[in-house]
């Protein structure tokens, strides 16, 4: 059943035109908020240029590397986990507040580690920042950004992501060749961004929804305010207030319910299969792909930061098109590219074909395609997906489920190039993008040009005739 308006209380959250917004509190907010995916991307990628030296640091086999790099995984599944919780009890500010925390110490950890046990543990204390932030900016973004605007908004949290990573394949080139010690700069650079984050999250208010939710509605209409004017706040704290009368709490047994099930199911899968593409086996593991092609490690780092300039360039297609073409055709045309790219990489590892940069090509197709698609537009779709009561809970249940999912990619990329060679990886890898095609053409509804209420409304309708 396609979704449709029928409340006419959305309609100036739909029509209000750009000349109203406060173009500038709007984007100073989401900028700020999207600087959780800065981090993100920076204090995962970063591990990719040091691989080659805490390998020999720590004496590491494939198994144990699998683990090194894959263990922030675990934080982030247990930092989306709490996210939902603490968000719903602190506010999504105060949360974004501890991931900066939790960054810079993790980077100033990592970064002294005298031992594989240290190194782990620090690794994890930055997993649990980069999960809860991960949950929590696209949702913070997603709860102040007026309708129109909100794909766009919400899909900078992917830019300030593959920013972070250029930066840190960036710090990886740069600081290459600066000694014995150079791995521990490379974990230690990741303060700055940090202390960055920190300062700029004391400019930014709490979200209108979270503070509607716990009653404090002068609060609320103050920043409804700053965002559209009197006319907008007004409406839009009517139909935010709305949502949250029927049922007063957000628990479990309430996220779990058969209402509410079709919601988590559709974001767990949107969420695990941004990850099954495997897209983070090229993040974390491209210096060794390159190098297996046969060219040298400072080669592979210097295409490897080509890898990251294309994820950033190609997330401004995902920018420009989220809210013109919508969500679902985005995540189609995703698909196919990165099957057909996938498809691509494993011919060449294959049958040993390496000239031409033929390798670098279809990589750069690759994570070109999932940026300008299923990078950015993930987050965007699970980050509106759920009704307003259940949202804190359902998207650390759905962020939970891109890290398992991260984890799964991470942990098993080096292990299935020993059992199957690094073109059976890419080729299961590309059966995984068929089969989220086939269940995002079959299962997954439009949400664009929707007030978050109103896709409410909609998808509880829809699921109810289904």
């Amino acid at each position: 059943m396609p979704i449709t308006a029928t409340s006419s209380s959305s309609t100036i959250l739909n029509t209000a035109t750009t000349e109203t917004f406060n173009k500038k509190f709007i984007l100073l907010v989401s900028f700020v908020a999207a600087l959780g995916g800065l981090l993100f991307g920076y204090d995962t990628a970063i591990i990719s240029g040091a691989i080659p030296y805490i390998t020999s640091f720590f004496h590491l086999d494939e198994f144990s590397l699998g683990w090194a790099v894959s263990v922030i995984l675990i934080g982030c599944g247990v930092g989306a986990l709490f996210a939902g919780v603490l968000a719903e009890k602190f506010g999504r500010r105060f949360v974004l507040i501890i991931c900066a925390v939790l960054f810079a110490i993790s980077g100033i950890g990592a970064g002294t580690s005298s031992s594989l046990m240290v190194f782990i543990i620090f690794r994890l204390i930055g997993g649990l920042g980069v999960g809860a932030a991960a949950m929590v900016s696209p949702m913070y973004i997603a709860e102040i950004a007026p309708t129109a605007w909100r794909g766009r908004l919400v899909s900078l949290y992917q830019l300030a992501i593959v920013t972070g990573i250029l930066l840190a394949y960036l710090a990886n080139y740069l600081l290459a060749n600066v000694g014995d010690n150079n791995w521990r700069w490379m974990f230690a650079s990741q303060t700055l961004p940090a202390a960055f984050f920190f300062i700029m999250l004391w400019f930014v208010p709490e979200t209108p929804r979270w503070l509607v939710r716990k009653g404090r509605t002068e609060s609320a209409l103050k920043i409804l305010n700053k965002t559209a004017g009197r006319a907008y706040s007004k409406q839009a704290l009517n139909e935010i207030s709305v949502s949250f009368t029927n049922e007063k709490t957000s628990e479990l047994r309430t996220l779990f319910s058969s209402k509410y099930l079709p919601f988590i199911g559709i974001g767990i899968f949107i969420a695990a299969f941004q990850q099954f593409t495997g897209i983070n086996s090229v993040i974390y593991y491209a210096p060794l792909i390159f190098k297996e092609t046969g060219v040298s490690i400072s080669s592979s780092l210097l295409q490897t930061v080509g890898i990251g300039l294309v994820c950033l360039l190609a997330t401004f297609i995902a920018i420009g098109l989220v809210d013109k073409s919508g969500r679902k055709k985005l995540f189609l045309v995703g698909s196919v590219l990165m099957a057909a790219s996938l498809l691509a990489l494993a011919a060449c590892f294959y049958y040993q074909y390496f000239s031409h940069y033929v390798v670098l090509i279809a990589l750069l197709v690759y994570v070109a395609s999932f940026s300008a698609t299923w990078g950015a537009v993930a987050w965007v779709y699970v980050s509106e997906i759920f009704p307003n009561r259940i949202r804190s809970l359902a998207l650390s249940v759905a962020t939970l489920s891109l890290w398992i999912g991260d984890f799964i990619v991470t942990y098993t990329f080096p292990i299935m190039i020993r059992k199957f060679g690094t073109g059976g990886a890419f080729s299961i890898y590309a059966i995984l993008c068929i089969i989220a095609f086939t269940f995002i053409l079959i299962k997954v509804p439009e949400t664009k040009d929707r007030s978050l209420e109103e896709i409410e409304k909609s998808l509880l309708r829809t699921f109810e005739a289904d």
